[in-house]
């Protein structure tokens, strides 16, 4: 029996101590483990799992527009206040993909993204078809662009304005407003003001965006340092654009906002948008899941659009109007253009005030990424911005009425796209539920050790005790017996004698 005891306790102790080992090598090399796979697998190598997904991305994107129809034209041109009406989704499916792609020996990679949109009709609330009335958008950004001209240039435009029937607002379909439209005024202008409109042809808002690259990208590849990976080092040769009047905000930082590297902190992150000509810093808001994997959620902060006097380090993408606007006309052909959030959301309430009809609010006009922090890779995201036209009365020009100054929103667009389908299978597979098994195996590996340990520590303490054996009650000695037996057996005689 003792030793069935010790042969039990002995087999108890080496699983216990088994288990214990494994505990404690999983608990100090399984981290590191998880960690070489991450680096291993997000550098842009053509042997990692996230190199498909970078060149081609599989995500299926789209991007949402929605275009504000101007009501009352007639009565802003007498300077009333412009009234507003939102038209829309009319939703593109988005294609993205990368061409001459080339390593370098710097551990850099450059490359060309192109994007190709597909209107949707089913996903879509109206066609492109829908005829919308809009400000003039060359027209009204040509006469602000030449205000300070000498009057009979003006009014020489004017004429020619006349002459071509130009008018303050138009009613074009979206089609035309996104993609392009003949106008003669193109031609006039450039004769009157050579250079002004560097183009020729159609104008349209996105003419340029359909089928065209955002420019050459050249990015750290993250072979030597996985920290720098997807980091820009330049974009079209620069380090930094020269668009703005202060080095911080022309320098390039950050990606070139598709990935970021990984084991994030939740602080912020950066990336370049060539769309917006500047970089853009999004903060972080919380922690969540998306399909169950783990996001951090970044937002864009309040000073974003902020304009110097509110916020001074913006003061170089002025000159600035109210805090909520940019001014981007450096970087389109000085035409009086804004960007904003949709709706003006987190700007000046002056803005909104001047026009009737916008419904600001977090959920539907907020931009936000979700990231998994442990691999810099989105998993779901929405980027919203709103493009304005500053217009206003330009004496000399009779077709600007009496308008007065306003930043007129003419759309916003929503570019969203998450991770789904075999993709998302792959990514939870290999970076989320190997690394969680492996993080809870350790734990029960652990915990199994305790009770083991103790149990062959119990038995072994049992096998060591002696044995044990039960009393029982003793018998008389002869002597003290024989005598009593040998006088019953005298008195016995005696009686029969007798």
């Amino acid at each position: 029996m003792g030793s069935a005891r010790r042969r039990a306790s002995v087999g108890l102790g080496l699983a216990g101590a088994a288990c214990a080992l494994l505990g404690v090598s999983l608990l100090l090399v399984g981290p590191r483990i998880v960690k070489q796979q991450v680096i291993k697998n997000v550098r842009i190598d053509p042997s990692s799992i996230s190199f498909k997904m970078w060149k081609d991305i599989p995500v299926p994107f789209y991007m949402s527009m929605y275009f504000f129809e101007v009501l009352n034209p007639n009565q802003v041109l007498q300077g009333a206040k412009p009234v507003l009406h939102q038209h829309g989704p009319y939703v593109y499916r988005e294609f993205r993909y990368k061409t001459n792609i080339t390593f370098h020996d710097n551990d850099t990679v450059s490359f060309l993204e192109y994007r190709k949109l597909f209107f949707q009709p089913e996903l879509s609330n109206g066609r492109e078809d829908d005829y919308i009335v809009v400000p003039n958008i060359l027209m009204m950004g040509a006469a602000v662009m030449m205000e300070n001209l000498p009057t009979f240039v003006k009014i020489l435009l004017s004429g020619a304005l006349a002459g071509l029937k130009q008018e303050a607002f138009m009613n074009r379909t979206v089609g035309e407003i996104m993609w392009g439209y003949e106008d003669p005024l193109i031609d006039a202008i450039n004769a009157i003001v050579p250079g002004m409109i560097p183009f020729k042809g159609k104008f349209g808002l996105f003419a340029e965006f359909n089928n065209s690259n955002s420019g050459l990208f050249t990015v750290n590849t993250g072979m030597k340092n996985i920290s720098e990976v997807h980091m820009v080092d330049s974009w079209n040769g620069l380090k930094e654009v020269n668009y703005w009047r202060s080095h911080g905000c022309n320098m390039i930082n950050g990606t070139a906002g598709e990935m970021w590297p990984p084991f994030m902190s939740p602080t912020s992150l950066d990336f370049y948008s060539p769309d917006a000509c500047r970089s853009m810093r999004l903060v972080y808001e919380k922690s969540g899941k998306f399909q169950g994997v783990p996001t951090y959620r970044f937002v864009a902060p309040k000073t974003l659009f902020a304009n110097g006097t509110d916020y001074p380090p913006n003061e170089g993408f002025c000159p600035c109007m109210q805090s909520g606007i940019q001014n981007v006309s450096s970087c389109r052909l000085n035409a009086p253009m804004f960007i904003s959030h949709p709706h003006f959301y987190n700007a000046d309430p002056s803005l909104l005030d001047a026009v009737e009809g916008l419904h600001p609010n977090k959920d539907q006009h907020g931009l936000f990424l979700d990231v998994h922090p442990l691999t810099g890779i989105p998993m779901n995201c929405s980027i919203k911005l709103q493009l304005n036209l500053y217009i206003k009365q330009v004496s000399g020009i009779i077709q600007t009425g009496r308008i007065k100054p306003v930043v007129l929103p003419l759309l916003w667009f929503a570019e969203s796209g998450s991770i789904e389908g075999s993709v998302l299978k792959q990514f939870y597979t290999n970076l989320v539920l190997i690394p969680s098994l492996l993080d809870y195996l350790q734990y029960i590996c652990l915990g199994l050790s305790i009770p083991l340990i103790i149990s062959a520590a119990v038995l072994m303490a049992m096998s060591q005790r002696p044995p044990h054996h039960p009393t029982t009650q003793s018998k008389p000695s002869p002597s003290e017996t024989t005598p009593l037996l040998h006088d019953s057996a005298a008195l016995s005689q005696d009686d029969a004698e007798a």
